[in-house]
């Protein structure tokens, strides 16, 4: 479908693509993965049309439909959330309009056997189609639907964009691609902004998803559950390969330890025939030996160890000076603003050496709570108590907001660093990847993974033992992310992290707060047992609403498990049967439209004077719409009924 034909970008004397080719086909979801800087955003913004590569071509087919989320973006405004949203459907508004400009031009022709009529025809069939595709149902449903799971709440949809933040819109431009329903989707970091109810949403949309995807993200566990493709840029150059990534990180090691040991092999049979040649150059006898293994040695086909960047973050905490037993204590704590109070009533105790993430939907105090440790914030009742002798090492989200973007990357340590730190700053900034003239970089060009690592650098000029983590992770590429959670885990301090990074967290943690509508809850163990209880709670909370309007019914007597296992099987077979006997009843249906769609066909392909062309095709249109949707159940249900 699209094609990428030796395409180079070079800046000057440095080549950041060099000569690359692969192909996107309809079924391709891609994992486009690489260190930061290594070309990623670039190669989408050449298939948006953005950038112009330096030399070689991008092939796209005509009216091809592409969707693109890039990381940095202008958001509209001047528009509630839910008609900003609603833009989605600007294309499908406009089929609509042909569509009726079709049926006019056909009420209106007398010409039917002509090859304008059949093309009117053709095309009112083209454009029901994917009128047929869109309107799986009303537009203004699809939209809030797509909103609730990305995380807006029913009382967001009247605010204006302006009112929310950058991450808050751009999960509005997300919810617009995914409603325009395009061809092909370009999503550049979709989760940075995520919280990880909205990914486990957005992942089970892009696996149902019909669609292409090309997908940089930094979220293994993500590109796992979505890609079935991994595509690695590694110093200018693409390797392809048709797995997801933690397959791909197999696969790329056994093929380089092949790659090694196919060169070794063949350096050592180089070297005896160097040897031979050299011995016996001079001796007539074996002269035509020689010419032989002279020609054998020009004709050779060289095998040579791909070039890799193997440049690494290089991160340790200094050791972390002791502090009291009880490093934060939050009593009766009622957090926010004279505007909105966002939690209240909650009881949060961190106590030396834990390591506690706090997780939950954006928006719902995780950020506010940090700032209240951090003493920016005092709470509106009860007490927030900082422990003996604690010292908090903050790594803020929004990077860009508190660097100064006029200061260097040295100026901005040399600005606060004291005494015998300051001559070791290069150090520092070289464990960071900041080498060389990067040193000298305006803070106003670094990329964000660059901001994400300058940030991470200033926790190392002095020793903290509580570090304070608001999304550490986001930007950076995933081998950074791995070195930093190494570090986090050999940090002998106290560790409070923000995040949505389901991998990142899995075997860091051991205690969660969850914040969810205004209240703060604690899970005791890692990420992994709190997304198995929080699914386990949703399905409760899902079955709880479905039976709200029923009456209650008096407490069921405990059963044993045996007869438990028999009453499940029961219903695994009532509700096969309930799927069966909707499938005989659209099969029933589809049969019955069908016929009625013969002979309306019948008639508007030699209408007579009394036929109404108009009502005809309206009802024609009615009956196919009808036939699609249930023929899409049919097709479902008979899956699930095969599985």
């Amino acid at each position: 479908m699209i094609s990428i034909n030796g395409v180079t970008v070079a800046y000057g004397s440095y080549t950041l693509l060099d000569n690359i080719s692969f192909h996107i086909s309809e079924t391709d979801k891609i994992g486009l993965v690489g260190k930061n800087g290594a070309g990623k955003s670039t190669i989408m913004k050449m298939i948006c049309g953005e950038q112009s590569p330096t030399s070689g071509h991008i092939d796209l087919p005509n009216h091809i439909k592409i969707g693109y989320l890039p990381q940095i973006m202008q958001h509209h405004k001047g528009k509630t959330v839910i008609d900003e949203t609603m833009t989605a459907f600007a294309a499908m508004n406009e089929l609509e309009e042909e569509l009726e400009e079709i049926g006019k031009q056909l009420a209106e022709r007398t010409d039917y056997e002509s090859e304008e009529y059949m093309s009117l025809i053709t095309r009112m069939n083209e454009v029901n189609d994917r009128l047929a595709v869109e309107h799986s149902e009303p537009p203004m449903i699809q939209a809030e639907k797509t909103l609730l799971g990305l995380g807006f709440k029913d009382e967001d949809f009247g605010r204006n964009t302006e009112t929310f933040s950058q991450g808050w819109n751009m999960r509005i431009e997300l919810a617009k691609i995914l409603l325009s329903k395009p061809d092909v989707l370009l999503l550049d970091e979709p989760t940075n902004h995520l919280d990880i109810e909205s990914i486990e949403w957005l992942e089970e949309y892009l696996k149902a998803y019909k669609g292409s995807v090309l997908l940089v993200s930094h979220d293994r566990r993500f590109l796992d559950n979505v890609t079935n493709r991994t595509i690695e840029i590694m110093v200018g150059k693409i390797h392809d390969y048709k797995v997801p990534y933690t397959k791909y990180l197999e696969l790329r090691k056994e093929r380089m330890q092949r790659q090694i040991a196919a060169y070794e092999n063949q350096q050592k049979m180089i070297e005896k025939t160097e040897d031979f040649i050299n011995k016996f150059r001079y001796k007539p006898t074996k002269s035509n030996q020689v010419q032989s293994r002279i020609k054998a040695l020009e004709k050779l086909d060289r095998i040579e160890i791909d070039e890799t960047d193997n440049s690494t973050l290089v991160v340790k905490f200094p050791p972390a000076p002791r502090s009291g037993d009880v490093v934060f204590k939050g009593t009766d704590l009622t957090v926010g603003y004279p505007q909105k109070v966002v939690f209240k009533n909650a009881e949060i105790e961190i106590r030396r050496g834990e390591k506690v993430a706090l997780v939950g939907r954006n928006g719902e105090g995780k950020t506010t709570l940090m700032r209240v440790i951090m003493g920016q914030l005092a709470p509106i009742s009860g007490e927030a108590k900082v422990g003996h002798n604690v010292n908090v090492g903050y790594f803020a989200q929004n990077q860009e907001d508190i660097l100064d973007k006029n200061e260097t990357v040295l100026s901005t340590l040399e600005n606060i660093a004291s005494g015998d730190i300051r001559t070791k700053l290069r150090d520092i900034l070289a464990a960071f990847l900041f080498k060389g003239e990067d040193i000298d970089k305006k803070v106003a060009i670094l990329s964000g993974g660059e901001r994400a690592r300058l940030g991470m650098a200033k926790l190392m000029l002095q020793p903290y033992n509580l570090l304070a983590l608001d999304e550490p992770t986001n930007h950076m590429d995933i081998k950074s992310k791995d070195v930093l959670k190494q570090a986090l885990k050999n940090f002998d301090g106290t560790l409070v992290v923000v995040s949505h990074d389901r991998d990142f967290l899995d075997g860091l943690v051991d205690k969660l707060y969850e914040f969810r509508d205004g209240k703060v809850k604690e899970h005791l163990g890692g990420i992994q047992d709190f997304l198995d209880e929080r699914r386990i709670e949703n399905l409760q909370e899902l079955e709880r609403r479905f039976h709200e309007a029923e009456p209650a019914k008096p407490a069921e007597p405990v059963i044993s498990a045996g007869k438990q296992d028999f009453i499940a099987k029961k219903t695994i077979s009532k509700e096969e049967r309930k799927l069966r006997n909707r499938i005989s009843f659209l099969e029933k249906e589809i049969e019955s439209a069908e016929n009625k769609m013969k002979k309306i066909e019948t008639v508007l392909a030699n209408p007579g004077k009394d036929d109404d062309v108009m009502e005809l095709t309206r009802t024609y249109l009615e009956h196919k719409r009808d036939l699609d949707a249930m023929t899409e159940e049919w097709a479902e249900l008979s899956e699930q009924i095969d599985q």
